[in-house]
């Protein structure tokens, strides 16, 4: 059984035109029809990632990028045509089977001989199911038989290659006659952190001006293409002996983009309807990365954490991301002039572009959702951009504290006799924080859209802060609507509602929030 990426049609898509289509091209087309579709388009966000990733790795591998900052300026707005791209793809003789006995694609080979024997089912491939690699989240249990298409497992894997978070493998490692370490799976490139595309949103803007934007200008060899574990360079980790684990730097973006993060192998089956599929895999470590130089992180956005350590800006559980934007906007406005990512798309006077952030939430070793969010920018306006994002979080920070204080307000009168411990349920009844921080983001995407349009800023932001005091208010009544109409309850409900209408216009208040701003 035989399956190439570059015959088979792997790759999701929207055409472009008004009634976007699904589609499903081959890696050759994906670049010949670049211009003609109008996005990847994955099951998920991580995936829609891992597969323009790969399709970035692809272009520095065929040598078609542009070296210096000016040549990808004319890059972008000359539309440089990827069919040489298509082509050396066509041509490359390298390890593009999928199910290759020496040299399978994406893979490594020293797990083939244990399929049989150590292999679980294909659930294990696919982060949304994946839990700590031994048990899952979607009832797919661990040896669930069923096979899956072989483009799903190869995506998959894309996404096992860029994505995967640290944690011990479902392997006996011992049985298998490899050392103990290759059952702790490292955390990969994009695990930690938000990775960042600049999806152009002018009209008409296809594939293949993400691509090309997407593409940084390197003035050197693009390093190898990573097909397969087992193929000439790169240098890889060595598990045929116990000791430390070998980490290494890329060798340039083809290298970068097409690490392989986890060591996998694939068996391949039939699908009820004849087409090849995957029904066993195993999964082990993989490439171990030393810290990587800023050339290859040129979209990270970074913050000052505790102690004023500057680290890279990830997906939270408790905030979402538009409420992380400031920080992203902030790398906007502080870009390096043309040698990051916002530096380079700063030349593209007058176009729209969207920051679009993407991102695997995980606690405890386990991963947990996809998170992804997109931040419209303008050159020319990313000051405003900058100015009305940090004011927009002050004020929904505001309204969320003085929705707290109102809650155990009304805590405090309707459980007058509590019980320490009951507190904190107690004051959750009450509080309207979740449904405020729900209904303000779409407000915040709002007022950034009013000053991407040019719109006066502090006009924006002050309709902004009206629109979260309404919110506010509303927020708190409908919690309180669960207390008795008279009484205690009509005490607790009147109270705190004098309380929040004072915060929200104290002298400390944002101006945006207070009613005589109204």
């Amino acid at each position: 059984m035989k399956w190439d990426p570059r015959v088979q049609e792997c790759i999701p898509a929207l055409t472009t035109g008004p009634d976007l289509r699904r589609t499903k091209l081959n890696l050759a087309d994906a670049f010949r029809q670049a211009d003609q579709i109008a996005a990847v388009h994955g099951d998920t966000p991580g995936e829609t990632l891992a597969l323009l990733e790969w399709l970035l790795g692809l272009i520095y591998a065929a040598e078609q990028f542009p070296e210096t900052t000016d040549e990808w300026q004319e890059w972008v707005q000359e539309r440089e045509p990827l069919d040489a791209v298509a082509d050396w793809v066509e041509n490359h003789t390298g390890c593009w089977d999928l199910f290759d006995s020496e040299q399978p694609l994406g893979q490594n080979p020293v797990l083939l001989p244990h399929l049989d024997a150590h292999g679980v089912g294909p659930a294990q491939l696919f982060m949304e199911r994946v839990g700590d690699y031994n048990q899952f989240f979607d009832h797919h249990h661990l040896h669930h038989p069923q096979p899956v298409p072989a483009d799903s497992a190869w995506r998959a894997m894309l996404v096992q290659h860029a994505f995967a978070i640290g944690m011990r493998g479902k392997l006996k490692a011992s049985a298998m006659n490899l050392p103990g370490t290759f059952t702790n799976l490292g955390t990969n490139r994009l695990a930690p952190r938000l990775r960042i595309i600049a999806r152009p949103a002018w009209d008409g803007a296809t594939l293949g001006d993400l691509l090309r934007v997407n593409t940084a200008p390197w003035p050197q060899a693009p390093g190898p293409l990573n097909l397969t574990w087992n193929q000439d360079s790169p240098g890889r980790r060595d598990f045929s002996r116990p000791g430390p684990r070998q980490t290494r730097t890329p060798q340039g973006p083809a290298d970068l983009h097409t690490v392989l993060g986890r060591s996998i192998a694939l068996r391949p089956a039939r699908l009820d309807d004849g087409n090849p599929g995957v029904d066993r895999v195993l999964v082990g470590a993989g490439e171990t990365l030393d810290p990587l130089p800023g050339a290859y992180v040129d979209d990270a956005v970074t913050y000052t954490g505790p102690g004023g350590v500057k680290r890279l800006l990830g997906p939270s559980a408790t905030r979402d991301l538009w409420r992380e934007s400031e920080a992203l906007y902030a790398a906007v406005a502080e870009r390096d002039k043309g040698t990051d990512l916002y530096g380079r798309i700063a030349l593209l006077s007058g176009r729209r572009i969207h920051l679009w952030a993407v991102g695997l939430l995980s606690t405890q070793g386990k991963p947990i959702t996809w998170v992804s969010d997109e931040f419209p920018y303008v050159p020319g306006r990313e000051t405003s951009l900058r100015r009305a994002a940090e004011q927009g979080s002050a004020i929904c920070e505001y309204a969320a504290r003085a929705l707290y204080i109102a809650a155990d307000t009304a805590r405090e009168i309707a459980y007058a006799n509590a019980r320490p411990d009951d507190k904190k349920k107690q004051v959750a009844r009450f509080n309207g924080e979740p449904e405020m921080w729900a209904g303000a983001a779409d407000l915040f995407h709002v007022l950034l859209d009013q000053v991407v349009a040019d719109e006066n800023v502090v006009d924006a932001v002050s309709e902004f802060g009206h629109a979260v005091r309404a919110l506010t208010i509303d927020c708190l009544n409908g919690r309180l609507t669960s207390l008795a109409g008279g009484g205690t309850g009509l005490q607790a409900r009147v109270t705190a509602q004098s309380r929040l209408q004072r915060l929200l216009d104290h002298t400390t208040a944002p101006t945006q929030l207070k009613e005589s701003a109204a």
